[in-house]
């Protein structure tokens, strides 16, 4: 599965949407959802934090910020 960079309308919040690595059997079907700032637009972002959700739960979050105006990027990409 590919890593999925969503940014905010304001350009100052970034969500890392990744599949989550682990040698457990039962993480087969979790992802890892990182939480990013930016405090100037041509500064690196800083990791907030993370947490682990089911892939469903992960889906609904996804599409629920694309509805709200957050927009696919791969500009942080380089600097992740």
């Amino acid at each position: 599965m590919k890593k999925f960079t969503l940014i905010n309308k304001q350009r100052n919040r970034i969500k890392i949407f990744k599949s989550f690595k682990s040698t457990l059997s039962q993480a087969d079907d979790l992802m890892e959802i990182e939480y990013a700032c930016v405090y100037k637009r041509s500064s690196k972002p800083v990791i907030k934090g993370s947490r682990i959700e089911t892939l469903e739960k992960a889906r609904e979050e996804y599409k629920e910020l694309l509805a709200d105006g957050w927009k696919k990027t791969s500009i942080f990409n380089s600097y992740l």
